[in-house]
């Protein structure tokens, strides 16, 4: 009677191996389901980045107002007959550490 329940025992053993590590087992599944996900992000993000590239295609061959952007924008070009002020942050002016016979003096210099 032993031998009737351990041969069970090992069957039932065998019978599990290829379901929980095997080719198709529930670990390889639950592995591929998570690559699927993040396969599934990427894809997201990439689509829309395209659809952003598309818009930025269709402005560009449409119309003149995004051509005239990034004229401006990225190469600094101006229209005839307009004017181009830049207005510069004010730099703080430096300060320096002296000592002088064990005294610190804190002296300001400006940029020119």
């Amino acid at each position: 009677m032993r031998i009737v329940i351990y041969s069970l025992f090992i069957l039932l053993i065998a019978i599990q191996y290829p379901l929980w590590l095997g080719k198709g087992g529930w670990l390889k599944v639950y592995e591929m389901e998570r690559q699927l996900e993040s396969q599934e992000a990427k894809n997201q993000a990439l689509t829309l980045r395209n659809l952003k590239l598309f818009g930025d295609t269709k402005d560009l061959k449409e119309g003149t107002r995004a051509i005239e952007e990034r004229a401006r924008t990225e190469h600094g070009m101006i229209k005839e007959g307009e004017y181009f002020v830049q207005i510069l942050p004010l730099e703080k002016p430096a300060t320096s550490l002296n000592i002088v016979d064990g005294e610190k003096q804190i002296t300001s210099k400006r940029a020119n």
